[in-house]
């Protein structure tokens, strides 16, 4: 039920939000050289790789430049990167990662393979089902960036604290998920960026 759900929603938003695409990914190409996605190798389904689709909003070749983790102010960021981060359009294209069955609607956020290894005990009893781009942990950290422009070391903040607190809260959800919570998951995200 799940991934019929994710079939027919994702192809409807893509649909749908065509124009929102169609104009994003304009601003992406003339606001800086480079290519418009960003795609990068992340952890799937039983551990399983897949590399995952968001417009890019930081300068070309931008993680030679810098660490994994994106902190608010960072100098990276583009002009056009600042506004589709805020407004969280940089991740309507993993509406195809959910289309081609990598990603789910619902289900923790999928994370670069360098931090699944530090906890790869939560990750595999979470990664038993797809990751998603949304849960209540995505919800509680939407402003995750913010919180990591206040530490000097943005990438051990990270993992020290910010993931970890989101694995509790992934798992915990993980574990009593049902269509009705997902529904609710996916409203309650759409009323948090609309707003």
């Amino acid at each position: 039920m799940k991934r019929l759900i994710d079939i027919i929603a994702s192809a409807f938003g893509l649909v749908i939000l065509s124009p929102i695409l169609i104009v994003a990914a304009i601003a992406v190409k003339l606001g800086s050289p480079g290519p418009v996605f960003f795609r990068q190798i992340r952890t799937g389904k039983d551990l399983r790789p897949f590399l995952i689709f968001k417009f890019r909003t930081m300068v070309n070749r931008a993680p030679r430049l810098g660490g994994p983790i994106t902190a608010s102010g960072d100098p990276r960021i583009t002009k056009i990167g600042r506004m589709l981060r805020a407004t969280k359009l940089d991740e309507i294209p993993q509406l195809l990662n959910v289309l081609a069955g990598d990603m789910s609607l619902v289900g923790p956020r999928p994370e670069d393979p360098r931090f699944v290894r530090l906890f790869k005990t939560e990750y595999r009893e979470l990664l038993r089902g797809r990751p998603g781009i949304t849960d209540p942990a995505s919800l509680k950290y939407r402003n995750e960036s913010d919180l990591l422009a206040h530490s000097r070391h943005p990438e051990r903040e990270y993992v020290r604290r910010i993931l970890p607190a989101k694995l509790r809260i992934s798992l915990a959800y993980a574990r009593r998920a049902t269509t009705i919570s997902d529904l609710a998951i996916i409203f309650r995200t759409i009323l948090a960026v609309t707003r």
